[in-house]
């Protein structure tokens, strides 16, 4: 990464009793909507901003729909940091998306190098389920925990992992697709090469393959005392607490959090979730462990993508986490 790029910190117009008012942009990046948000330290949000994704989206006219609305936020130049949640992997050193899944064209793009090339914006990337995780870490039902999982059913099963207060991604980045682990090896085949994965099982096309129905549908039924559809949540919950226990085994996390749209019926489902962990799991294995809803719904990803921002910040600039205040009179800017 160019060294120079982050003369932006020294250079800043900030002056020193304002730097407590530097925020940061952090960005949901989808199929057909990006999504913005500037933060405070504190997690605060100040302003935010919804534009369409472009159509084709090519990565050259993304970025350029990116830049633009950056621009947009950080009318009073106070943003330090860009964080990106991107619909695909990363590299592990958060600069290049991998693949885009429903965007056309992205193959090993250098998104974070294009980025601060256009905005000369310190930039950082991550799967978006990563950075809902992280999200929902920082900010919402997993905020009072700091190893934690959390499992997104939605179109997709996705999945985070937060060790010790930190998004685990592995020694490539690739770490963290909790929906891809094994649940039938005989079962239905899979995008990823698999067979009878957990999202095979637990998505929403697996939802209408099994029902001929549609989640919200079902939720209501089962509202309504439909007796179909409350077993079906059931065996749906039941599937999902096997799931869930391979990964409790692994990983002995304080909680587990359930987001994605799916999660709207998990009144129905989690209850037999729960039963099935403790039927599955030891329970040296899950001690305390809470098992919860997500809060913060679409903004999650946003929220997460700020959250990386602030460590990028930190990390690069040795701030001590309380107002961006310096460690010591002679600390300097060093990358």
């Amino acid at each position: 990464m160019d060294k120079s790029l982050y003369k932006h910190y020294q250079n800043h117009t900030l002056a020193r009793d304002l730097v407590k008012n530097a925020e940061v942009i952090g960005i949901d990046l989808g199929g057909t909507a990006i999504k913005l948000g500037s933060f405070l330290e504190n997690g605060t949000s100040t302003e935010s901003l919804m534009v369409p994704t472009p159509q084709p989206s090519t990565p050259e006219a993304v970025v350029e729909a990116i830049a633009a609305a950056i621009k947009q936020l950080n009318k009073n130049n106070r943003c330090l940091a860009i964080g990106l949640g991107t619909p695909g992997p990363t590299d592990a050193a958060g600069r290049i998306a991998k693949v885009a899944i429903n965007l056309a064209g992205w193959q090993d793009i250098p998104l974070a190098d294009w980025l601060e090339a256009k905005t000369g914006l310190p930039t950082i990337i991550a799967n978006d389920a990563n950075c809902a995780g992280l999200g929902e870490a920082w900010l919402g039902a997993g905020k009072k925990f700091k190893n934690l999982i959390l499992l997104t059913l939605g179109t997709g099963v996705g999945g985070a992992i937060i060790l010790d207060g930190n998004l685990f991604t592995g020694h490539r980045g690739a770490a963290g697709e909790l929906g891809l682990i094994t649940l039938n090896p005989e079962g239905p085949p899979c995008n990823s090469g698999n067979r009878g994965s957990l999202e095979q099982y637990l998505s929403i096309e697996a939802i209408r393959r099994a029902t001929g129905k549609e989640p919200v549908e079902l939720g209501l039924l089962a509202k309504a005392g439909d007796i179909e559809a409350i077993m079906f949540w059931e065996n749906y919950g039941k599937l999902l607490g096997a799931g869930l226990a391979s990964l409790i085994y692994v990983l002995t996390p304080e909680a587990v959090v359930i987001g994605g749209g799916i999660g709207a019926s998990a009144e129905f489902f989690l209850p037999a979730t729960l039963a099935e962990i403790e039927k599955r799991v030891l329970l040296s294995s899950r001690v305390d462990l809470k098992v919860l809803t997500a809060e913060l719904g679409n903004r999650a990803g946003i929220v997460g993508a700020a959250k990386l921002a602030w460590q990028l910040v930190a990390k690069h600039n040795d701030f001590d986490g309380l107002g961006l205040t310096r460690r010591g009179e002679d600390a300097k800017n060093t990358f």
